[in-house]
């Protein structure tokens, strides 16, 4: 078959002026074989097929099920296989110029039960309150315990967090000043138990002589203070310690909870919008669908005409 062989050609210029690797070369081969043998059965050959015929393909492949991110990536593959039969003269135009990639739908945050939330915050506090244990250990125990309370008062990005100076520990205000994305600044609310977690982690900071720097979270680390990476992985040993499963917890699933508790508690989108620091709205928006479920049973339980009467 000639597509076969103008396949050949075009995995031949790959390896050739690209430089492809092997593992590239054989993720190209088995798209184009797909596609392939997509044209095969419609009777089409590659220099004669037209944007149709792509959108035909691309419609199987939704047929077959397969991902957005997936048809996308086979998509690219047969992009690149017609602009090479274009530019060297094997088809007289390339059908893929006028199709567009499949839309990838915005993936939906995890939220944590608010229930959840309390078991992490328990078990945090728990190993604050083990004054048998050594140290080190109870002030690893009470950073994890600030850092989780900050977190879920705040809805702080994690970035933001780690980075907060120690002076934060010692306000007396109801609020933090953040200096967030774009240097932009935005208050944030805090919380008795958040000011009461900041209070002892920093007391047993000082009193173990750790409190070096302008951090609240000061570590051994390139900036001076805690890394995102360690952060989430002890915050995986405390999700373990509550009986959740470690995939389902990180830093940025608290800020999801932060947003989803204060809209399932009926806060104002705009309101969520300024603590998260989105510039944009439509970011905000994607919280919104942990409503879903509270308005269907509202309208269920409430709406006078859901029993059927009038």
């Amino acid at each position: 078959m000639k597509g076969a062989r103008q396949a050949s050609l075009f995995l031949d210029m790959l390896a050739a002026e690209r430089g492809a690797s092997k593992n590239t070369l054989d993720a190209y081969r088995r798209d184009l074989d797909d596609y392939l043998g997509f044209l095969n059965e419609a009777g089409v050959e590659p220099d004669n097929a037209s944007a149709a015929t792509i959108r035909g393909f691309m419609a199987s492949l939704e047929e077959r099920g397969l991902k957005a991110t997936s048809a996308a990536r086979r998509l690219s593959a047969v992009r690149q296989f017609h602009k090479f039969l274009y530019v060297e003269g094997y088809a007289p135009a390339d059908p893929t110029a006028a199709v567009s990639a499949p839309k990838r739908g915005r993936a939906l945050p995890k939220v944590l039960s608010v229930d959840q939330v309390d078991r992490l915050l328990q078990v945090a506090h728990e190993g604050v309150a083990r004054s048998e244990a050594p140290p080190a250990e109870r002030l690893r125990a009470a950073r994890m315990a600030c850092l989780l309370e900050l977190l879920y008062a705040t809805g702080l990005r994690v970035s933001e967090l780690v980075s907060l100076p120690r002076s934060a520990a010692k306000t007396r205000d109801r609020f933090l000043m953040v200096r967030g994305k774009g240097a932009k600044e935005r208050l944030v609310p805090l919380t008795d138990a958040a000011r009461d977690a900041a209070r002892v982690y920093l007391a047993l900071l000082e009193e173990q002589g750790k409190a070096v720097g302008p951090w609240l979270f000061p570590a051994d680390s390139e900036s001076g203070y805690l890394t995102r990476q360690a952060f989430a992985r002890d915050l995986k040993a405390v999700a373990a310690g509550a009986g959740l499963r470690a995939d389902k917890i990180s830093p940025h699933v608290l800020r999801h909870a932060f947003a989803s508790h204060l809209l399932q508690n009926g806060a104002d989108l705009r309101v969520v919008q300024e603590l998260l620091g989105h510039s944009d709205i439509s970011t905000t928006q994607i919280y919104t669908h942990v409503l879903d479920e509270r308005l269907k049973s509202m309208v269920r339980d409430l709406h006078p005409l859901s029993s059927g009467e009038g």
